[in-house]
């Protein structure tokens, strides 16, 4: 089975701030596998969406939870296709060639594979600089800040509008249960602090009454007479 693994965003970029990424991505895929029907190829395939951080939902289904259910389903290949980065770094190396790796054969999968970033291929680098060519008309249209009104070649909203819906979200959730923390917290460490004055306080009470102690061994104090 092909696996096409994308880099996931949070679910209020695509519905409620109209990010065409997901389209996009299922688009790609459709294309990609298109093209292979047309060179004799006729494996199956699935597209699920890696890299989420964060409390609010991402665009789903998720890859860990996929690879899980394709070893439950009996899926013994899987060729990994990292479909939306254009180069190697730790999402690939790390979280698809060590971890999603392990976690497929953890979950049953016998043989896995991943195909390559693009990196620095010709035809890639090639078809990015006409991109880029193409792009340079519209440099003015991307400061439009109003989604419908923007003519540029990337319709996407801006970072002030996507982190405004991302913090939207984030602040519906329940807050989270308070507990008693230690730690090296903000709130553990003043009460740590704290504890620690109270102890050396009495420490020093305790040596000025009894005369025993520390201070007086080591000639701060003078000995009581």
């Amino acid at each position: 089975m092909i696996f096409f693994s994308a880099h996931g965003v949070p679910l209020a970029y695509v519905e409620e701030a109209g990010d065409p990424y997901k389209a996009e991505m299922e688009e790609c895929v459709d294309l990609i596998m298109e093209e292979l029907e047309k060179r004799g190829m006729a494996n199956p395939c699935t597209l699920a969406y890696q890299s989420r951080v964060g409390p609010v939902e991402w665009l789903k289904p998720y890859t860990d939870e996929t690879i899980i259910a394709l070893g439950q389903r009996g899926v013994k290949s899987l060729l990994a296709v990292p479909i939306s980065f254009v180069s190697e770094h730790i999402e690939t190396l790390e979280e698809i060639d060590v971890e999603y790796k392990e976690l497929a054969l953890q979950s049953g999968i016998k043989h896995w594979g991943r195909v390559p970033a693009l990196g620095c291929e010709p035809t890639f680098i090639s078809d990015l600089a006409d991109a880029v060519i193409e792009s340079l008309p519209y440099v003015g249209a991307m400061a439009v800040s109003n989604l419908e009104a923007r003519q540029s070649l990337v319709p996407l909203g801006s970072v002030e509008e996507l982190l405004a819906v991302y913090d939207s979200k984030r602040d519906m959730l329940p807050p989270p249960v308070i507990v008693w923390e230690w730690g090296w917290t903000k709130s553990a460490e003043t009460w740590n602090g704290r504890a620690a004055m109270l102890a050396v306080l009495a420490l020093l009470v305790l040596e000025v009454t009894t005369g025993q102690g520390l201070l007086h061994q080591w000639g701060v104090l003078p000995p009581l007479p």
